[in-house]
């Protein structure tokens, strides 16, 4: 009931907050990273959270779906059709560059066995948008930039999840129920783009019936129960949530806009709920010994990770595109360390591999710096676009199509 209490007066101190941090560098979500360190065992010790909680690994889990859900309604399809060059650029080139590049500044200056720092590099290689939401959810930038960040961190971490299970199997004796089957881990990531699919079309099948359909009140409800179905059927079945939530956002905005429109509010305040929670959560885990136990080189690598081998493997990926310079570089800064590096950290310090808690305490430093660097600098950035009004919903025809979380929290 303490976790409840602290959660209930973050919550209300960040949305009282929410219109300063709107129009400054004020992070929402480093007051709730910074209120769940201070309530834990590191401080003023009201609260005991380690990894080992199920309450961590639940919220990160749920925070990411919702996530990822509501940023696949974002995704046009046909626009997506005539422009899918620079996300699979991304994706087929800037992800394994940073992979690769993560994972050698891991083994130089941190010793980390071979094996194990690739595992890191493949853990931090996804990226997360939800912390540069002033790009990505704001209509006023332009779209081919927010197409590239959210259709990237949509598809990014169920393409690493598969590379995580292999390189923990590989990096030594492993706890049970953790080794990895190459041929599991594919059908693991169909099922989840299958059910993604096939779910949303179903369900719009039905409501096209005569006898069916939902009353104006209670339609932003139906894409809810498509995501809680979504989410017990993959977990039931080990498919792949994280792919199965992107696509079936995509799929059921494109055949049911109406569908759409009516879930975004419900489904963006949702979202900011579970991503706060699981913020809260894991500010928890971030104590003075976490910190302690990271040798200098481990800081150097957190700080190259951030300011140098994202941006470096994007701009390399980018080459040759059509895409402006300024927007090469900010796509090339916000790569975000967030809920699926989370989720992938504690699968990597629950594995028992010999060297998981020193991975697992690089992963973490590094997701905690990510979080306070990103969603610090997204609204100072965005105003390189003219955006004039970033703590309210723009006047005008645009303010149809802007995201309801960012107007309200456009420095998360």
């Amino acid at each position: 009931m303490v976790l409840v209490v602290v959660f209930g007066v973050a919550l209300l101190v960040a949305v009282l907050l929410s219109g300063l941090a709107a129009r400054t560098v004020l992070s929402t979500s480093f007051l709730f990273l910074v209120g769940g360190a201070l309530v834990s065992d590191g401080f003023l010790g009201l609260i005991h959270i380690t990894p080992d909680s199920e309450i961590v690994s639940v919220t990160a889990d749920l925070a990411l779906f919702a996530v990822l859900f509501t940023d696949g309604m974002r995704v046009s399809l046909p626009k997506l059709r005539g422009n899918w060059r620079n996300p699979a650029r991304a994706l087929g080139l800037g992800m394994p560059l940073a992979f690769v590049f993560m994972a050698l500044v891991t083994q130089f200056l941190v010793g980390l066995d071979w094996t194990t720092s690739f595992l890191v590099g493949a853990v931090l290689a996804p990226t997360d948008p939800v912390f540069a939401s002033a790009i990505v959810g704001r209509a006023e930038v332009p779209a081919k930039l927010r197409q590239l960040l959210n259709v990237e961190s949509g598809i990014n971490d169920g393409l690493a999840l598969p590379v995580v299970l292999v390189l923990i199997a590989a990096s030594g004796p492993t706890a049970p129920g953790m080794e990895a089957e190459p041929g599991k881990i594919v059908l693991e990531l169909l099922l989840g783009l299958a059910f993604g699919v096939v779910l949303p079309l179903l369900v719009n099948g039905l409501v096209r019936f005569r006898l069916l359909g939902a009353e104006p009140k209670l339609q932003p409800l139906l894409p809810l129960a498509v995501g809680v179905t979504l989410y017990a059927a993959c977990h039931l079945t080990h498919a792949n949530p994280y792919l199965a939530a992107f696509s079936a956002g995509a799929v059921l905005a494109h055949v049911s806009p109406e569908a759409h429109h009516s879930f975004e509010p419900l489904g963006e305040a949702l979202a900011e709920l579970a991503k706060f929670a699981a913020l809260l959560v894991f500010g928890a885990l971030l104590t003075p010994q976490l910190f302690a136990d990271l040798a200098p080189g481990g800081y150097l690598a957190v700080v190259l990770a951030i300011v140098l081998i994202r941006p470096a493997s994007l701009l390399i990926s980018l080459l040759g595109t059509r895409i402006s310079r300024k927007e090469r570089l900010v796509a090339a800064w916000f790569g975000p360390k967030g809920f699926a590096s989370v989720v992938y950290g504690l699968l990597v310090l629950r594995s028992g591999i010999p060297q998981a808690k020193e991975a697992f305490t690089l992963i973490a430093v590094c997701i905690a710096f990510s979080i306070i660097a990103h969603s610090s600098t997204d609204v100072p950035i965005a105003r390189a676009f003219d955006i004039e009004d970033l703590a309210g919903i723009p006047e005008g025809p645009a303010a149809e199509s802007t995201s309801a979380k960012t107007s309200a929290n456009g420095g998360t």
